[in-house]
C-alpha cells in the first residue's frame, strides 16, 4: 500500500539535493560534525519539501501524464493514489520539511519560501514557457546551495565560481531532459507544451555550449591563484580531468544511447558516471583537506 506513495514522493530525486553540502565542502568545513549534522537535517527537510512540489506537479499534470509513455505510470495518472490522499501527503510534507529547515536555522526558511513560490509558478504554467522553464530549474539548484550556505553558523559566503558552475550544470542537465522530450514528440507522444520552443539542433548545440563553458569555468577555477592559495595546493586542476570525462560520458549517454530524461536515475544506473563522480569527490577531499 505504501509503494505508490513512495513513488509519488520520488525519493531517487533526493540525490540532487546533496548539493546543499557543497558550500561547506569547498569552505573546508565539511568535517565539522555539528555542521554536517545540521546540513543532513536540512537536506532531509528540503527533500521532503521537494517531494511536496512533485506531488503538486503530478496533481496538475495527471490528465496529460496519462498520454505520456512513461509518466502514465505515475500514481495520480495511473489512479493508484487518490487525489485527496495525495494532497494531504503534500501538506504534511510541507509542514515537516519547513519545520526541519526552520529547526536547524530559521533563516533557511527564506530559501524554502522562495523555492515553494517559484515551483508553484512553475507548476501553474511557467514550465510551458521555453527557456524560462530551464531557468527555473537552474534557480532551483542555486536555492539548494544557498540553503547549504545559510544553514551554516557562521554563514558561508558563496563564491561566484560555485554559483556559475551550478547554474551551468543545471542548464546542461535540463537541456538533456528537453532532448528526451523532443525524441518522444517525434515518436508521436504527447509531451510538455514548452517543447514547441525547442528543436534538436538548438538543444544539441546548447548542451555542447553549456558543457564547454562549464569545463572552461571549472578549469579556470582550479588554476586560479586565489583557489590554489585558499586550499594550499597547486594540484586541484587534476580533478578537472575527471570533470571533462564525466561530461563526455554524459554526452555519450544522451547523444549515442539517447538517454537523459531522468538525470538522477542515469547517475544511479551508470557505473562509469558513478566511478567518475566518486573519484572526483575522493580526489577533491584529499587535495582540499589532507594534502
Amino acid at each position: 500500500m505504501w509503494k505508490p506513495y513512495l513513488q509519488l514522493m520520488r525519493p531517487h530525486q533526493y540525490l540532487k539535493n546533496l548539493v546543499v553540502f557543497l558550500p561547506a565542502f569547498f569552505a573546508q568545513r565539511i568535517l565539522e560534525f555539528a555542521l554536517l549534522k545540521d546540513l543532513a537535517v536540512g537536506w532531509v527537510g528540503f527533500s521532503l519539501l521537494a517531494s511536496s512540489i512533485y506531488i503538486f506537479n503530478d496533481y496538475r499534470d495527471r490528465e496529460d501524464d496519462r498520454a505520456h509513455p512513461i509518466k502514465k505510470s505515475r500514481p495520480l495518472a495511473a489512479g493508484t493514489v487518490q487525489v485527496s490522499w495525495a494532497l494531504g501527503l503534500m501538506g504534511g510534507l510541507i509542514l515537516v520539511g519547513t519545520g526541519l529547515i526552520g529547526w536547524v536555522n530559521p533563516r533557511g526558511l527564506i530559501v524554502a519560501g522562495i523555492y515553494i513560490i517559484i515551483n508553484l509558478g512553475y507548476s501553474l504554467g511557467l514550465k510551458h514557457v521555453p527557456i524560462l522553464d530551464l531557468t527555473q530549474i537552474a534557480i532551483g539548484f542555486l536555492l539548494r546551495i544557498s540553503l547549504g550556505a545559510l544553514l551554516a553558523v557562521p554563514f558561508i559566503p558563496l563564491s561566484g565560481w560555485i554559483v556559475m558552475m551550478i547554474f551551468l550544470g543545471a542548464l546542461f542537465l535540463g537541456l538533456a531532459k528537453r532532448r528526451d522530450d523532443l525524441l518522444l514528440a517525434q515518436q508521436g507522444h504527447k509531451v510538455r507544451r514548452s517543447i514547441d520552443g525547442y528543436n534538436l539542433t538548438f538543444v544539441n548545440g546548447a548542451m555542447i555550449l553549456m558543457g564547454s563553458v562549464l569545463i572552461v569555468a571549472y578549469v579556470s577555477y582550479t588554476l586560479s591563484p586565489q583557489t590554489q592559495a585558499k586550499f594550499d595546493t597547486p594540484y586541484l586542476y587534476t580533478t578537472a580531468f575527471l570533470v571533462v570525462l564525466g561530461i563526455l560520458r554524459y554526452l555519450q549517454l544522451v547523444f549515442v544511447e539517447e538517454k537523459g530524461g531522468e538525470p538522477t536515475r542515469l547517475f544511479l544506473s551508470d557505473l562509469s558516471l558513478q566511478i567518475l563522480i566518486n573519484a572526483w569527490g575522493i580526489l577533491c577531499l584529499w587535495l582540499i583537506y589532507f594534502s
